[in-house]
């Protein structure tokens, strides 16, 4: 998908109007499934009761999409995609560890420390191999 998005964005001249197609191609998409399925979309009412930051989600799908799509050409997609899973990682411990926006209490633990110390140990050992090889990919 990054590779896909930033071609995009070098096809339609940025990262930005990349996004906004991908949002629109995602949104067409998805009412096209709805119709097919006969699924009722919901009306405005049910739309106003949401509270505001349940719509967080579209925002951190936006700002994730757009970075992405950023970062995959200069990065690499490898090291992008490790950078992103890396950051949902850490975060979802985080929240998981002070039950935030409803998730149930899971401390963070002496072990899910170590694995994440391990997760973010193969992010630094992925960046000392790409500026030992240039940032040109392949073995030496």
């Amino acid at each position: 998908m990054a590779i896909l998005n930033a071609g995009l964005a070098r096809t339609v001249g940025g990262h930005v109007q990349a996004t906004v197609i991908l949002f629109a191609t995602g949104l067409i998409a998805s009412l096209l499934l709805a119709v097919t399925m006969a699924v009722r979309v919901p009306d405005l009412h049910a739309l106003v009761r949401v509270a505001p930051h349940q719509y967080a989600g579209g925002v951190i799908v936006g700002f994730y999409i757009l970075s992405i799509t950023f970062l995959a050409p200069r990065f690499g997609v490898g090291n992008a995609i490790l950078f992103a899973v890396t950051a949902q990682l850490i975060t979802s411990a985080l929240i998981d560890h002070f039950a935030l926006a409803g998730a149930a209490l899971r401390p963070l633990t002496t072990m899910r420390s170590v694995g994440l110390l391990i997760v973010i140990t193969g992010v630094v050992i992925t960046q000392i191999s790409d500026r030992q090889l240039g940032g040109r990919g392949g073995e030496q």
